[in-house]
């Protein structure tokens, strides 16, 4: 992954988030406590915020220049981005929803539906209505609708936060076999800085609204 943001700045009220660093990681984890700006940081990244300042490149192509006032529509990015409420439609079932990000043309290298059921191992939920799905079941149709939509980049907001042990258990080898099978580099956000140490490549932390890069995680 090559994702450059430079010298961004994005406001908010009172609040402001400054980001200026390079992230190449497989899996990029970003820590930070509550109101850090760890959400605001994927949602610019995506293309839902605008910046006030900065540019924003992924893969050498250039999403959001303010100077020049470029900024390329969500849709347009090849972003997938699950945030922490996952946005499943409920009225319709597991098939339906990860049919709903799949594009009428892949792109070379990109996943097909059937890839994503096998790595995501949904087989025995697709006919399942939303509402009757697990928190961990929900996160994986979650995971395998952003991904049929043949990401560049996979933007994950505390993926595991509320799930118990088990089904968090179940929930990290798949995120490596997206990494691995999928090849697709992810960003990765969680308070827990444990968490992130574990599961990813590189990390940075958010503090006060300012993005620091950390470097190599420890447990990489």
């Amino acid at each position: 992954m090559s994702l450059i943001l430079e010298k961004v700045r994005v406001v908010m009220g009172s609040f402001s988030l400054e980001a200026d660093a390079v992230f190449t990681g497989r899996i990029t984890g970003i820590s930070g406590p509550s109101g850090a700006g760890k959400t605001t940081l994927l949602e610019t990244i995506a293309g839902l915020r605008k910046p006030v300042s900065g540019r924003i490149l992924l893969q050498h192509e250039v999403l959001t220049d303010e100077p020049s006032q470029r900024m390329i529509p969500p849709h347009r990015r090849s972003i997938g981005y699950v945030p922490q409420d996952l946005a499943l439609f409920p009225h319709l079932n597991a098939r339906e929803n990860l049919r709903f990000g799949q594009p009428a043309v892949l792109r070379p290298g990109m996943p097909d539906l059937e890839t994503v059921i096998r790595v995501l191992e949904l087989q025995d939920l697709l006919d399942r209505p939303v509402g009757k799905l697990s928190g961990g079941d929900r996160q994986r149709v979650a995971l395998g609708r952003a991904l049929v939509s043949g990401p560049r980049l996979l933007l994950l907001d505390e993926p595991l936060t509320g799930l118990d042990p088990a089904l968090r258990d179940r929930i990290v080898p798949l995120l490596f076999r997206i990494r691995d099978q999928c090849r697709v580099p992810i960003l990765y956000v969680s308070h827990d800085a444990g968490e992130v140490a574990a599961l990813c490549d590189e990390v940075a932390t958010i503090r006060a609204g300012r993005v620091e890069f950390g470097g190599p995680a420890l447990g990489g």
